[in-house]
C-alpha cells in the first residue's frame, strides 16, 4: 500500500498527469468506487484533494463511507475531460485520517464545510493507470497510450494471500467470476 506520496517520488510524470486530470477543473472531481456489503460496486462522484503528502477524501455519513468503513477497498477514476477521452484511474485500499493537524490542513485546502458530518479518508495507491487518446491529431485511429503503475509492494504474495482457496479474483480482490450487473 503505497501512499499518494510514495507513487509520486517513484513515478513522478505519471503521478503529475493523473493529477492534472482529476484537477482539471480546479477542485478535484472523479467517481469513487466503492464495495456495497453484497460484493456489488456502489459509485459515487466526490471531490479528492492531493497534496504532496497523500490522496485524499472527505466523505460524509452515508453508504459511500460506510462502505469505505467496512471493506476498504476503493478505486477513483477522473472525470472526462470535454476535449478529449483521456482517463486516470486509481485504485487500493483507504485509511481513515485521525490527526487533528492533517485533518485540518486538508480541509483548509479542500474547503471542507467543518459543521458537515464528514470523515477524512487517505487513498493508498496500489495500481495507477493513465490513458491518453490523440484523437484531435488522428480521429478514430490508432489505439490509446495507457501507462500503468503497480506498488512493487502489493504484487506477488501480497494479492495472492488475499483470494480465499479456489476463488478467481481480479487484481483487487473482486471476483471475476461473477457476471456484471
Amino acid at each position: 500500500m503505497a501512499s499518494w506520496s510514495e507513487f509520486a517520488a517513484d513515478e513522478p510524470r505519471l503521478a503529475g498527469e493523473i493529477r492534472l486530470l482529476l484537477q482539471q477543473y480546479g477542485p478535484g472531481f472523479g467517481y469513487l468506487a466503492t464495495v456495497r456489503a453484497d460484493g456489488g460496486p456502489r459509485v459515487h462522484p466526490v471531490s479528492p484533494v492531493i497534496t504532496d503528502d497523500g490522496l485524499y477524501c472527505f466523505v460524509i455519513d452515508s453508504p459511500k463511507r460506510r462502505d469505505l468503513e467496512r471493506d476498504g477497498r476503493y478505486a477513483l477514476h477522473s472525470f472526462p475531460p470535454e476535449e478529449s477521452d483521456d482517463e486516470a484511474y486509481v485504485a487500493g485500499r483507504v485509511r481513515t485520517v485521525t490527526d487533528p493537524a492533517t485533518v485540518a490542513r486538508v480541509a483548509e485546502i479542500g474547503r471542507a464545510a467543518p459543521q458537515v458530518d464528514w470523515r477524512l479518508f487517505e487513498f493508498t495507491v496500489d495500481v495507477a493507470m493513465l490513458t491518453r487518446r490523440d484523437q484531435a491529431i488522428h480521429p478514430g485511429e490508432g489505439r490509446p497510450q495507457v501507462r500503468v503503475w503497480l506498488d512493487p509492494q502489493a504484487t506477488g504474495s501480497t494479492r495472492q494471500a488475499a483470494a480465499p482457496p479456489k476463488a478467481r479474483r481480479g487484481r483487487h480482490g473482486f471476483d471475476t467470476r461473477r457476471p456484471a450487473a
